[in-house]
């Protein structure tokens, strides 16, 4: 990852936290809430898989070994994949509005939202965050940013699937027809009859 890439990547990231967390106010009460212990199952694994991706104090010498050699290409792929993916993160998050909440959780008045990303995809922000991590590793081309992303995805997948579980149990028939029309994580391309 050339210097350019080396801080690019990493302020598009930083000015996703800031934004994220400017929003995190003024959302919803929660009627269910994941416990911290469960929370934990899935906040370590995003966090050691970070650090694989982001830190430089990576210590390993194989997984600090390049996969391919860098080039602007692989470098401009990467970028793009962070740009397109946080973005889509974004999308989604304004368009669930307070609904949101960054634990898994049931809200009061929670709502099924299925318009915008979520009629592309019922998990636009796991979606985007698994795009934007996949580009970040493709320009850190090491091979620590593979064992990172299958860190990362595991992290993501519990989490999703507790997801699901909740909404099923929250909007039962309505959640099952969704789920029928409307892919997890990659959109599909619909005919239209």
């Amino acid at each position: 990852m050339d210097d350019a890439f080396s801080l690019v990547i990493p302020l598009l990231w930083l000015a996703w936290v800031i934004y994220w967390l400017a929003l995190a106010r003024g959302n919803k009460d929660n009627s269910r809430k994941e416990p911290i212990a469960s929370r934990l199952g899935h906040i370590v694994p995003l966090a050691i898989g970070g650090y694989l991706l982001f830190s430089d104090a990576v210590p390993n010498w194989l997984l600090r070994s390049p996969i391919f050699p860098g080039n602007w290409v692989t470098d401009s792929i990467g970028l793009a994949c962070v740009v397109v993916g946080l973005g889509f993160t974004v999308w989604a998050r304004e368009h669930l509005g307070r609904n949101w909440s960054g634990t898994v959780t049931v809200k009061v008045g929670h709502e099924l939202v299925r318009s915008g990303p979520y009629g592309l995809v019922r998990h636009p922000i796991y979606t985007g965050l698994l795009l934007a991590f996949i580009g970040s590793a493709v320009a850190r081309d090491e091979w620590r940013a593979v064992v990172a992303l299958v860190i990362i995805f595991g992290a993501l997948w519990r989490k999703f699937r507790l997801e699901e579980k909740w909404m099923s149990e929250q909007f039962g028939a309505d959640y099952d027809n969704y789920r029928q029309e409307v892919p997890a994580l990659v959109p599909q391309y619909r005919r239209s009859s």
